[in-house]
């Protein structure tokens, strides 16, 4: 009976009721789930205080400790930020955040003299008090990120002036790509007639394009410093093998990434004949701050970037550096990253497509509180962010698993290139770094993990290895 009722009130509910509450009830049901399998994961991470038979050859007491104990804190600190998360934005669409932050940009662009006939104008002022507000709401938790749990743990490098030099540039440099882009689409959008998704998606297709282009060589070292990496063995051996599996290497950079954090990676970018390796120093053994003595008379920071890395060996050999680039390599050649590119722009173009059908609903704008208008930017955020969510998650999930595989791939064309048991143990090395924790819950392990599980990878490794 009481379901039957419940039934009747939501039927007799209006449709603007609906789908507000479908909304926030669907956004708890998702922070509900994950909440559920952070919690078995935590779990894992509390009870398994030694390590397991099957690890004893891969990792020692001390390192899986540490490595336990910091997952731990990061879980912990996940916990709280998705609650704040959750709360801010349940309170947000409760108190009618987004008409009101709406309504002050018409004010604020109205004293500028653009009146409400300048809605692209309006839209911009719109999208730079949102971003100024998820910027200062976030600067706590991602201090107490940085300055504790990462400081902590012997990751953070950063002084708290470097850390907010570098927050207000992000934040500079994102305004600058973001507001034009922005600008744009919309007035695509306004202009495009009944097949204006078309022209949206191939400009936004173009814009990605573009800004993969110039991200390495114009965006990435406004925060952080490329060198060429030194002529040497290292070079002559990388630039060997991207020959042999006919890669087209033009240069290869070394990053500081030690002056941020102590975690390492290393990737490749560019299209067509001009493809670029970046290698963070903290994965070269050879080439990481982090393992040299500084300087007599240098300056107190490096001290401190000494106490905090002392007795701390990081980074791969020269062979395992290779070996983890013919694993990033197996991604080109196998044609994951082209595979990866359809996916997302065959994906970027339903949403349009479906976002045209959807604009013209009236309810939709309402249910967030837009009764007398329907902004374009308004209508992009309410589909894409909201009535897109459930979509989204099972989306979300369907990449991890292709994730999955295309690593699993990955790691066997880097065993056919002969670099098995170099990859086996940069492996190790890089879990040891990064402090990753190599036991999960595996229903946590398959909804979260895009890289399949530390054991799982050395297994597959192992037989040729062996060989």
């Amino acid at each position: 009976a009481a379901m039957a009722l419940s039934g009747e009130l939501w039927a007799e509910m209006p449709a603007e009721r609906r789908i507000f509450c479908s909304v926030l009830l669907f956004s708890w049901a998702v922070y509900l789930w994950e909440a559920f399998l952070a919690h078995r994961q935590r779990r894992v991470y509390r009870t398994t205080t030694h390590v397991p038979q099957e690890l004893g050859q891969i990792m020692d007491s001390e390192t899986f400790e540490k490595s336990r104990l910091y997952q731990l804190d990061k879980s912990t600190f996940s916990f709280w930020s998705g609650l704040y998360s959750e709360v801010e934005g349940t309170m947000i669409l409760l108190c009618g955040g987004i008409p009101f932050l709406w309504k002050l940009s018409g004010q604020i662009s109205g004293r500028a003299g653009f009146g409400p006939e300048y809605e692209i104008v309006q839209s911009l002022v719109f999208l730079l008090l949102a971003t100024l507000f998820s910027a200062v709401t976030g600067l706590p938790w991602s201090l107490y990120n940085t300055f504790v749990i990462e400081e902590k743990h012997g990751f953070n490098q950063q002084t708290l002036g470097f850390f907010f030099k570098d927050a207000i540039k992000k934040f500079v440099v994102t305004q600058c790509i973001l507001l034009p882009v922005t600008s744009l689409l919309l007035y695509i959008i306004k202009i495009g007639g009944d097949y204006f998704f078309i022209y949206a998606w191939l400009f936004t297709l173009v814009v990605s394009l573009v800004l993969v282009t110039i991200y390495a060589d114009y965006i990435a070292p406004l925060f952080d410093k490329f060198i060429p990496l030194p002529e040497g063995e290292l070079k002559q051996q990388i630039e060997t093998m991207a020959k042999n599996i006919d890669f087209p290497l033009t240069k290869v950079y070394v990053v500081e990434g030690s002056k941020r954090s102590s975690h390492s990676n290393a990737y490749f970018y560019g299209f067509f004949k001009n493809k670029r390796i970046v290698l963070f120093d903290t994965l070269l053994e050879d080439y990481s701050a982090l393992n040299k003595e500084p300087a007599e008379g240098e300056d107190g920071e490096n001290e401190e970037t000494k106490s905090k890395t002392k007795n701390k060996k990081q980074g791969c050999k020269n062979e395992e550096v290779l070996a983890v680039l013919g694993h990033e390599l197996g991604h080109w050649k196998l044609g994951h990253t082209v595979k990866n590119i359809i996916i997302s722009q065959m994906n970027s173009f339903l949403c349009f497509f479906l976002f045209a059908v959807l604009i013209g609903q009236k309810e939709l704008f309402a249910a967030f509180g837009f009764y007398d208008t329907q902004p374009t930017l308004i209508g992009l955020m309410i589909i894409f962010q909201f009535i897109f969510s459930p979509y989204n998650e099972v989306l979300s999930f369907c990449l991890t698993v292709l994730s999955r595989r295309f690593e699993f791939q990955a790691d066997a064309f880097a065993k056919e290139l002969g670099k098995a048991k170099d990859l086996y143990s940069a492996l190790i090395k890089l879990n040891k770094d990064n402090l990753g924790f190599p036991v999960s819950d595996w229903i946590f392990s398959m909804w979260h993990y895009s890289h399949p599980p530390l054991l799982e990878r050395l297994q597959a490794l192992k037989d040729a290895k062996q060989e």
